[in-house]
């Protein structure tokens, strides 16, 4: 079985407490009552080791005391005050050993939750690393609290800039001055007023956002609880450059037409 150092501290100093303060009264000068010194010890193995460690203090502590007080005078035994004071001290000690003991569990219980969080909220953003599609999440402050491995690399925003919770228009911002934008530059300003404004209002209708590199992003933002943003940049090039092409555009009107006639012979020639 594993030898718990911790879990016997507290006992082991109420002990080796109460054997000093009974032999410094035996054989130097008098001692006053040490249950002010126990009542600190029981409170440090309960914060150190739990109640269990506690409870065991507090006990050796009465048990110590009881002791000194049996020898205290000339005569043994016991007075009234002594029996008081022992009474107290077993009142005030397993108060003690009981509050610290729960304050303890429930900060154990509280930090384990957080490491738990903090593991899950980490195999999460290696999760949303893997994925091509830009997230960001904004605080109600509209600062970058997370931004993944796809956006960094759609608008070559370097790791520092990103880490550094940056807001949204210094995001916006670092994609105009490095060019990232498929747009006119009289143009850009006005862009980014309209993107800025969406994502405040929290206005989730998509839009396409073109890139210099030929890369279509369609842009979405969504509102969280607390105020704050999640913005996803979805790659739909294959699709926009397909409908961009003039050979399709006959089909996409077949379709729209509901034309049996028209569909139909789009079906024969795709056969």
């Amino acid at each position: 079985m594993q030898f718990d150092g911790r879990a016997i501290s507290g006992p082991v100093l109420a002990a080796a407490t109460m054997l000093a303060a009974t032999a410094i009264d035996r054989t130097l000068i008098g001692v006053p009552n040490p249950a002010p010194l126990l009542v600190l010890i029981v409170a440090f193995a309960g914060s150190w080791s739990g109640f269990r460690s506690a409870l065991a203090s507090a006990a050796v502590a009465i048990v110590g005391l009881a002791l000194f007080f049996f020898n205290h005078r000339a005569t043994p035994g016991y007075q009234i005050s002594d029996l008081v004071r022992l009474a107290m001290l077993a009142m005030t000690a397993g108060g003690t050993a009981a509050i610290t003991g729960l304050v303890r569990r429930q900060l154990m219980d509280s930090f384990a939750h957080e490491r738990a969080e903090h593991a899950l909220a980490a195999r999460l953003a290696a999760a949303l690393d893997e994925v091509d599609i830009g997230i960001v999440l904004l605080d109600q402050d509209t600062r970058a609290e997370f931004i993944n491995r796809a956006f960094r690399c759609y608008f070559g925003l370097p790791d520092a800039k990103a880490d550094s919770k940056p807001a949204f228009v210094a995001l916006m911002y670092h994609g105009r001055d490095t060019g990232a934008f498929e747009l006119p530059a009289d143009e850009l300003n006005a862009f980014i007023a309209r993107r800025m404004e969406m994502m405040r209002i929290g206005d989730s209708t998509p839009i396409n956002i073109r890139l210099k590199d030929g890369t279509v992003l369609r842009f979405s933002c969504t509102a969280l609880a607390g105020g704050g943003r999640m913005l996803s940049y979805t790659p739909v090039t294959d699709l926009v450059r397909h409908a961009d092409d003039p050979g399709s555009a006959d089909y996409f009107r077949a379709l729209r037409s509901g034309s049996d006639r028209a569909l139909a012979k789009h079906l024969r020639a795709a056969e």
